[in-house]
């Protein structure tokens, strides 16, 4: 039994999935940026990338289901040859399906992504966007020299098509801590952030999520370098909270990765957590069906103090 497990118990506790209303889809690992806090270590050179004849078989699997909404992310979903073909497909589904779509926004000002900002706004996409603090320094930092500015312009590309404006518009932006402690207050946060980027910049946007960041992927090797990652799993142990629980992504999200495979988060599928047939078979969407995924034990681990530190941390930000 894992560390998380053995909370869960002695708090008479039990992680267990609920009805799924959300399909969180992983395009792949493809990225023009190499953030240093990034669980799934994307960057410009890497290969994995959804195939069409993957995005056909999530279609044909959502088309059955009632799951109300679509989530992308990756990488930067946007940079697969197919994303704007998948996005139109979900769009074009008898029943109506809300889209997001997880943007690190320099993408929307590189070169062959023109005209993405357009697209994303005629269809209704609520855009979520990783932006880790108001301030060039810390964000550069954390995401690259020269990402901050290039952020910013962003960020005034999309008010001006009328995101975080409009109501069918939505911009929410992501904060994840630059270091090894748990995220500030989000509402508080939230109020530093619109005050900031409303006095020097102009920008408007709807909500601030934060994040906690987890002990994956290259945060973990960051931690590791540093000597702190024994430290920081403590810190997350110590701050577990069990009001968390019922507000944890995996309890209504299915994850899935760039090749079909079926996790219970985004984070399990970084760890290869896959869902499988009875410990045996490695199950894909094609294999599952939606309606009998209610009460599914969920696969949990160490990282999942991540989730339930603090007032938690969800794809939506705070929990509680």
């Amino acid at each position: 039994m894992n560390r998380f497990a053995q909370k869960l118990a002695q708090h008479s506790l039990s992680l267990r999935r609920g009805r799924p209303e959300i399909l969180q889809v992983n395009v792949g690992k493809l990225c023009n940026l190499t953030c240093v806090h990034c669980h799934v270590n994307a960057g410009p050179k890497r290969k994995e990338i959804m195939t069409r004849d993957t995005i056909d078989r999530i279609i044909d699997w959502l088309a059955k289901t009632e799951i109300p909404t679509v989530d992308f992310t990756g990488g930067a979903p946007e940079m697969i040859p197919d994303f704007r073909n998948f996005v139109d497909r979900v769009k074009e589904l008898q029943l109506a399906r809300h889209v997001i779509d997880r943007c690190n926004l320099t993408i929307l000002l590189e070169r062959g992504y023109e005209g993405l900002g357009q697209f994303l706004a005629e269809n209704k996409v609520e855009i979520i966007a990783s932006m880790p603090c108001y301030s060039a320094k810390n964000v550069n930092e954390q995401r690259g020299e020269g990402v901050f500015e290039s952020s910013i312009a962003a960020l005034q590309l999309l008010n001006s098509l009328g995101y975080g404006i409009a109501s069918d518009l939505p911009l929410n932006l992501i904060y994840n801590p630059v270091g090894a402690f748990l995220p500030p207050s989000q509402t508080e946060l939230e109020a530093d952030y619109k005050r900031e980027l409303k006095k020097h910049f102009g920008i408007v946007f709807n909500k601030l999520y934060t994040l906690t960041n987890l002990p994956i992927g290259r945060f973990a090797s960051y931690l590791r370098r540093n000597s702190k990652l024994e430290e920081y799993m403590q810190l997350l142990i110590d701050a577990f909270n069990p009001a968390t629980i019922d507000g944890l992504m995996c309890r209504n999200t299915i994850s899935v990765g760039w090749r079909g495979e079926v996790y219970d988060c985004d984070f399990n599928q970084q760890l290869g957590m896959q869902w499988n047939n009875s410990g045996s078979k490695p199950l894909f969407l094609w294999d599952i069906d939606a309606e009998s995924l209610e009460d599914r034990e969920i696969m949990t681990g160490d990282h999942c103090f991540g989730c339930t530190a603090g007032a938690g941390s969800t794809c939506g930000g705070a929990i509680v």
